[in-house]
């Protein structure tokens, strides 16, 4: 029995892949919508929009309503924002103890913007890929914050909005098993060859696990994942059908 209307944000990277072929299986209308903040990892703007377009190839999904797409200028977050997802800097450990590509606001800003663009549309659902486990410490990840903000977006919509993290307890290994259930192999080949997660935007170099530079962080993060999750026997998570 499908929900009603839900919104996915969309990147183009392994997580929020995940989470669309999630919503999919759920929801009667899917829509999607990207930020282009000045990341430096820009190609996943690129990206994303291949990911979209195999998404209505897929066996699975072929026949699903993925709806309308959309990408929000927030070339704000560079000017205000000195980070290294913003800045060609060296990727760091910061004295607060956050990595230097935390973009301070960054899911606040965008679950805000995205209440809004699902208000009209007619959804009361935003799916996103925030994840407190196999996470770089980014207090906007965690699901306190994303409780508050829920209640928050409800009061001054006059409307609820739920945010749902079907991540947010998921290793980048539990991701790819979650990946297999819902889309099989096929959209395990999406993922390794049309989404993006490395921060310095490399495509370059091909990897087992998909393309980047393979020593940043995400790069570091979906190898481990990848190896986990092929080590394990490449399972398949059911739980992500229920």
């Amino acid at each position: 029995m499908f929900k009603s209307n839900a919104l996915v944000l969309f990147s183009g990277g392994q997580d929020s892949t995940v989470c669309l072929a999630w919503a999919l299986r759920r929801y009667k209308n899917v829509s999607t919508v990207g930020f282009d903040y000045g990341q430096r990892h820009k190609i996943e703007l690129i990206c994303r929009q291949s990911v979209l377009s195999q998404f209505k190839s897929l066996n699975t999904f072929s026949e699903t309503s993925l709806g309308e797409d959309i990408v929000l200028d927030l070339s704000v977050l560079g000017q205000v924002s000195e980070t290294s997802l913003t800045r060609d800097v060296e990727i760091s450990v910061a004295n607060t103890g956050l990595p230097s590509t935390f973009v301070p606001g960054r899911n606040l800003i965008f679950l805000t913007l995205a209440s809004a663009v699902a208000w009209r549309r007619g959804a009361n659902t935003l799916v996103g890929g925030m994840c407190e486990t196999d996470y770089s410490g980014y207090p906007d990840c965690r699901r306190t914050t994303l409780d508050a903000q829920e209640q928050a977006l409800s009061l001054g919509l006059d409307r609820e909005m739920a945010i749902e993290t079907p991540l947010m307890h998921k290793s980048k290994a539990d991701t790819f098993a979650m990946a297999k259930a819902l889309g099989g192999e096929e959209l395990v080949e999406v993922i390794v060859e049309e989404t993006h997660t490395c921060y310095l935007g490399d495509r370059s170099h091909r990897h087992d696990w998909g393309y980047g530079c393979g020593t940043c962080p995400a790069c570091e993060l979906r190898e481990k994942g990848w190896k986990e999750w092929t080590e394990a026997g490449r399972p398949v998570d059911e739980t992500a059908l229920d």
